[in-house]
């Protein structure tokens, strides 16, 4: 059924319009804030830099994100969700073919490195903001990711895939600890290892829960 089309499109209510405004603000920050991350790395853009570039006051810009972390993570907002909504119809597509929970977490983990390493700069500046992004809270990214492999250790003791007597909570974390931005940083630029090096060994660790 098709709605009806209104006929005073135009004619805009003052709280319509604000919004409006605000809508349009905010796109025009973040698109601004998507081309200096793009040219000169997030870590060397401030939120002067932002504000020259969006053409709006610094009050707009404050209103809508308190630090440069909260514009990182909503830069990535889209990303984030697709992420998520791939994984999820993956795992939906493995549990319906009765593949192994380990095998599952084992395809979680590599999909998650390599988020992680596109990703590194952006997470780490949301990081050192000391953001929700990094606490297991609902609703947040790294809840679902922690919730993610909790569910996947479960369902494998539960199929009798690994055994009953692990601490699962710590395990989702000590799991997921590799794939902190900082730490991932560190070793892919200090300690010189590969995406593959790091998938590898992450992958490899949680195999051996299985013996």
């Amino acid at each position: 059924m098709t709605l009806p089309i209104t006929l005073n499109i135009i004619e805009e209510t003052p709280g319509q319009a604000e919004r409006s405004d605000a809508i349009a603000n905010r796109q025009r920050i973040l698109a601004a804030t998507r081309q200096l991350f793009a040219a000169q790395g997030p870590a060397a853009v401030n939120m002067s830099d932002i504000v020259k570039e969006a053409g709006v006051g610094r009050g707009t810009l404050y209103r809508h994100f308190a630090n440069k972390g909260e514009l990182c993570l909503a830069v990535m907002d889209e990303e984030i969700a697709g992420f998520q909504n791939g994984v999820l119809a993956q795992l939906r597509q493995m549990t319906a073919v009765s593949t192994p929970a380990m095998t599952q977490l084992d395809d979680f983990l590599a999909r998650l490195v390599i988020f992680t390493e596109r990703y590194t700069p952006l997470l780490q500046e949301a990081q050192r903001q000391g953001l929700p992004y990094f606490e297991k809270k609902e609703g947040t990214p790294q809840y679902w990711q922690q919730a993610t492999v909790l569910g996947l250790l479960r369902t494998a003791v539960a199929r009798q895939e690994i055994p009953a007597d692990l601490d699962l909570v710590y395990l989702a974390d000590a799991i997921l600890a590799p794939l902190n931005a900082q730490l991932f940083h560190y070793q892919r630029a200090v300690q010189g290892f590969s995406t593959e090096r790091i998938s590898a060994g992450l992958r490899a660790f949680v195999a051996r829960l299985k013996s």
